[in-house]
């Protein structure tokens, strides 16, 4: 049998609108339509990405949320949803749309995967692609339901998007140990919609907008929508006006130094670089330092105290044991031969023994593959070369570090993504922290817009506490953000050095705090599950 035979026996490579078709679209005169759209929602699902913080030096504020492109963009998603005639359709717009999102808020991981962890490039741009499309799982599920269960009127039709979104949103904050970096609500962090954080906290804000986002995009259906979304959106912003009243007060101010090392994290754990080079300078700041406390960020001394060299630790600990003033600084505890913790010490003088009372939190929230391997994925972890280990975990609710008459609480790195967590810790209203206190390394990502995204997290725990949060970092943000979640001191990024000044407590719990330690996310879970219940039974009797 010759080749040309054999060619012409060989079926032929499907089309694009061949394959559109399969997945649901019905084939149309315009073909080029459908790709489109699909293009649509890759630029929509960028414009989502950016809107948490613009990534670029033009046209809008670098690094800053932006309120108003998050509800575009995702009132994009909506239009286009509502012209899908089928589950797979509304599957596959809600897939692309969420894949350039997550891909565009977290794109910063290839370099701690390729740079610093020595991943083949390829393998590195496929890792992040790869959990970007698995986490768009949920995003895609939640619009496939939305075709197929959504009613018709459009503020109804508003209210079951806006719980589909929020479910999914939590499925990413709970589910697989969670990575809800880059959630919708955080481009609200500065906007119409902050007032509601201290009620509802972030992912309330999350259904809100989403709420707005839908009602956006069908708002010139009709004489009456056209009335009915500006008037829904002026009550949503007129209510937040009226319940923007601070329910806390302030507990005294506190003079802190935060310290920023700077040390490249390719150098970090090296003996004759970077490791030598952070012991000393962070010895010389934490000796020198004059406020009443001084923070290092996390692992800032990267050794465990007993590799420290000969009378290192000891010259810490006598340094702190007596005056005015004590100390937070992130370092590994325990041992490698048995276990070990990503942890905070804290030091301060022992009340008339003359030696420096010690603190410990441990971080609870661990990073998958960075601080502990999940089951199965080994393999991964040796394809690379980053320092990784299985750290203990913490428990939740551990006890402030007293001093001064404030109770600070420390969390470490992305620990303060989860405010839920932190939020066990203000269940007993007279033990609750009066201030919040973040020691990151973002060293991993680069001069990325990672450091952004974070520093608008923190603010957003600052708006649902009413705490200040104090931020100590290897290469920034290190900040302070009061309890407005207003950015009132900032180190320059990528520098070395000490950031002196001064910091208000706060007391109080705010209504969001009371309930969700309590409650956990189960009220949003139930509120969002009776909402797309009652728009499925309507369905059915239809």
């Amino acid at each position: 049998m010759g080749r040309q035979t054999i060619d012409s026996m060989m079926p032929a490579p499907p089309t694009l609108p061949a394959l559109l078709e399969h997945i649901g679209y019905p084939r149309q005169k315009n073909q080029g339509a459908w790709v489109l759209q699909l293009l649509g929602m890759l630029l929509a699902g960028g414009a989502h990405a950016a809107s948490i913080a613009w990534p670029f030096a033009v046209g809008l504020p670098q690094g800053q949320p932006v309120w108003w492109l998050q509800l575009l963009a995702l009132a994009g998603l909506v239009w286009q949803l509502d012209r899908c005639r089928t589950f797979r359709q509304g599957l596959t717009l809600g897939w692309v749309f969420a894949t350039a999102w997550l891909s565009g808020i977290f794109w910063w991981l290839f370099i701690s995967l390729h740079i610093y962890g020595g991943l083949a490039s390829p393998l590195a741009v496929l890792a992040v692609l790869g959990l970007a499309i698995f986490l768009s799982t949920y995003y895609a599920l939640a619009s496939a339901v939305f075709v197929a269960v959504g009613p018709a009127g459009r503020t109804r039709r508003a209210l079951v998007f806006a719980a589909l979104w929020l479910m999914a949103e939590l499925a990413r904050v709970q589910l697989f140990t969670g990575f809800p970096w880059g959630e919708a609500g955080y481009a609200h962090v500065s906007g119409w919609l902050d007032d509601y954080a201290r009620w509802i906290g972030v992912h309330g804000i999350t259904f809100l907008a989403a709420f707005l986002a839908a009602g956006l995009a069908g708002w010139n259906q009709s004489r009456r929508q056209v009335l009915l979304f500006p008037l829904t959106a002026l009550v949503i912003v007129a209510v937040a006006v009226l319940a923007g009243r601070q329910t806390s007060t302030s507990a005294g101010n506190l003079q802190v130094t935060l310290l920023q090392g700077n040390i490249p994290q390719n150098e970090k754990f090296q003996p004759g670089s970077g490791l030598p080079t952070a012991l000393r300078w962070y010895a010389e700041q934490l000796q020198g330092a004059k406020t009443a406390l001084v923070v290092a960020p996390e692992t800032a001394l990267p050794l465990l105290p007993q590799q420290m060299p000969e009378g290192y630790w000891g010259a810490l600990q006598s340094r702190f044991a007596t005056g005015g003033q004590a100390a937070l600084i992130g370092t590994p505890l325990g041992s490698y031969s048995a276990s070990y913790a990503n942890s905070v010490v804290g030091l301060k003088p022992a009340s008339g023994a003359g030696t420096a009372q010690s603190y410990r939190f441990d971080k609870h929230h661990l990073v998958p593959f960075g601080e502990f391997v999940p089951p199965g994925f080994r393999w991964f972890i040796n394809l690379m070369n980053i320092p990784l280990g299985d750290f203990n975990r913490g428990p939740l609710g551990q006890p402030s570090f007293d001093w001064q008459g404030h109770r600070l609480a420390p969390n470490i790195c992305y620990e303060d993504l989860f405010g839920e967590e932190l939020a066990v810790a203000f269940s007993n209203a007279a033990m609750a922290p009066t201030i919040l206190v973040n020691v990151s390394n973002i060293a991993w990502f680069g001069n990325s817009i990672a450091i952004d995204q974070h520093l608008a997290i923190s603010r957003m725990r600052a708006l649902e506490f009413e705490r200040p949060m104090i931020r100590a970092t290897n290469t920034g943000a290190t900040v302070i953000i009061d309890h407005r979640g207003k950015v009132t001191h900032e180190l320059p990024r990528h520098t070395r050095g000490a950031l002196v000044g001064e910091v208000e407590g706060r007391t109080g719990i705010t209504p969001y705090v009371s309930w969700v330690s309590r409650y956990g996310l189960w009220p949003f879970w139930g509120g969002a599950g009776v909402l797309v219940l009652l728009a499925w039974l309507a369905r059915r009797r239809r």
